[in-house]
């Protein structure tokens, strides 16, 4: 069963065209709305903390 997948609220207006997390105890999923059946990526909890905490950061903010 597919169960626990979510996607942001602002990711409103019926499109596909985003990303769904899943939380568990020992890591964060990551995968394409497009394509459940597809492949996800699996991060321990640690490492996805970190990565936020740097995307907070604006470690990976492109230049103007």
């Amino acid at each position: 069963m597919d169960t626990g997948w979510f996607k942001s609220s602002r990711s409103s207006g019926g499109s596909d065209n985003c990303v769904e997390v899943r939380i568990t105890t020992d890591e964060v999923g990551v995968r394409d709305s497009k394509e459940r059946s597809g492949p996800a990526f699996a991060f321990p909890l640690a490492d996805w903390s970190a990565f936020l905490s740097e995307a907070k950061a604006g470690r990976f903010d492109l230049p103007a």
